[in-house]
């Protein structure tokens, strides 16, 4: 399927750049307008966008069906202020329902069955239940267009950020686990980023990574390592040189098994090596690689 913007409905394309550009996470908006009224409202067009200054920017885009804007937009320009809290498991079924197009005034904070505290920055409210709360000051709002489904980017800069000391872990660090966030899909889907959706891909940052194409013919053209397995092999820094084999069972089962046998040798040899790739064991996996 090829989609050309401006051939298909807006609707459909809206739908289409939602399932593909998924996960997002949700930026819980708190905002007040002139009066003091308070408006709590999700958005998924969000993220940070540097720490020095801290910058957030979310986008509340122009309602498709009648191109009208939202209520967090109309606070903003009124007052340049907003409060972010994020969107965990615990949380996630009472934002929704925040998400409901109440009239103007309609405290979401209530409606919901929120807590509303006291901003230390702010005038808005911070979500007591949302393990991190930031307050906000609005920089910009760039308006991308003004037809119904155009973004408006709120540009904000942290002026103050709250963490629950529960979701740290032992190093003061935010444990994804406790802090058990869900993000934005397309349609009504969402997913959980805690247990065994989490998990780590380790990067040198300082020491280059030597690369798919300086990994061995062998190895670069296996018919059963994936582009992941070749990805962390080539994330090494180096191919280890292999003075003295460290004793393995299952690969001197392999070597024993088919001696004569070269390319059924290689494809029992690869597939170990993926499965230690799988699970995380790039040493093993090169020292079996390397025996072939």
């Amino acid at each position: 399927m090829t989609i050309i913007p401006g051939e298909i409905k807006t609707a459909q394309l809206h739908a289409y750049l939602l399932g593909a550009v998924a996960p997002r996470p949700i930026c819980f908006a708190s905002t007040i307008d002139s009066n003091g009224n308070a408006n709590l409202s999700p958005f998924s067009f969000f993220n940070v966008f540097g720490s020095k200054p801290p910058v957030l920017i979310f986008s509340p885009a122009r309602r498709v069906r009648d191109n009208t804007i939202k209520h967090t937009l109309e606070n903003v320009y009124e007052t340049k202020e907003v409060v972010i809290n994020v969107v965990n498991y615990d949380m996630v079924h009472q934002a929704s329902l925040s998400s409901c197009e109440y009239p103007k005034g309609t405290d979401e904070f209530v409606k919901a069955g929120f807590t509303a505290v006291k901003s230390d920055i702010v005038k808005p409210y911070r979500v007591k239940e949302s393990p991190v709360q930031l307050e906000c000051k609005l920089l910009q709002v760039i308006e991308t267009g003004k037809e119904g489904g155009a973004g408006n980017l709120i540009i904000c800069e942290v002026v103050c950020m709250h963490i629950d000391d529960n979701i740290l872990d032992a190093a003061g660090k935010i444990d994804p686990h406790k802090i058990d966030l869900v993000a934005r899909m397309g349609a009504d889907y969402y997913c959980r980023a805690s247990g065994n959706a989490v998990f780590e891909v380790h990067k040198p940052n300082i020491e280059l990574g030597i690369g798919v194409d300086a990994l061995p013919a062998h190895i670069r053209h296996s018919s059963v390592l994936t582009g992941n397995n070749l990805g962390m092999l080539g994330n090494c820094t180096s191919i280890p040189v292999i003075s003295e084999l460290m004793y393995d069972e299952r690969l001197s089962g392999i070597l024993k098994e088919y001696t004569h046998d070269e390319d059924a040798k290689k494809q029992a040899i690869h597939q170990y090596a993926k499965e230690l790739l799988d699970s995380g064991h790039v040493t093993e996996a090169w020292h079996v690689l390397l025996a072939e």
